[in-house]
């Protein structure tokens, strides 16, 4: 595939970087059909990005902008699998919670999210009271604490990895393929690809 600009693991203020953003848009478009899971949301660990995407790079011998395999590889090494889950709202905000929870405090690790999900979190607030459930949206609508959603996450965030334990609660869960692959096939369908606009996470103070 191919890239309009750098896409980097670099984040904003609220913690969203725009490379995160691309990864989770892949691993939703990868995880969205119902015989692939039928998510509607995906979140990425940031610690699992573990290169950039350059523009410019020839290391592979690519023209500038093309993305190679090898490169897409280098962003996500770890040959994990996609999992698809059902999740409550509730389970969900205890997951966004977590972000700064248990090994994850102070500093925390900001879960990288797909397109149409949304929230706000304060840098105030304490641990396990970071994030205002009002402000948790998928596609404009406030997610219900008793509704149940399909989240796709990969294999080593839904056996809890980074003290993201309430994931290990998911039910009816669905094994889909590796997340690299999800990443090229995303890239092969959607080339030139666009940094990630880095608008779904807000932080106040």
């Amino acid at each position: 595939g191919s890239i309009t600009a750098d896409i980097t693991r670099t984040a904003n203020a609220a913690g969203e970087s725009a490379l995160g953003d691309v990864i989770a848009d892949a691993q939703l478009y990868d995880s969205a059909p119902p015989e692939r899971g039928g998510a509607v949301m995906a979140f990425m660990n940031p610690g699992g990005i573990r290169a950039d995407l350059s523009y410019s790079n020839q290391y592979y011998q690519e023209l500038p902008g093309e993305i190679t395999y090898g490169e897409a590889f280098d962003v996500q090494p770890f040959y994990n699998n996609m999992t698809t889950m059902d999740l409550t709202g509730a389970q969900i905000h205890t997951l966004l919670e977590q972000q700064w929870m248990g090994g994850n405090w102070p500093s925390g690790k900001v879960l990288q999210v797909s397109s149409g999900f949304a929230y706000t979190w304060s840098t105030s607030g304490a641990s396990g009271d970071r994030v205002d459930p009002a402000t948790i949206m998928l596609n404009g609508v406030l997610i219900d604490p008793n509704a149940t959603y399909r989240v796709a996450v990969n294999n080593f965030l839904a056996a809890g990895g980074d003290n993201f334990t309430v994931l290990k609660d998911g039910t009816n869960l669905q094994y889909g393929g590796m997340d690299i692959d999800a990443l090229a096939f995303y890239f092969g369908a959607n080339s030139p690809v666009a940094p990630g606009p880095m608008n779904r996470i807000s932080r106040v103070p």
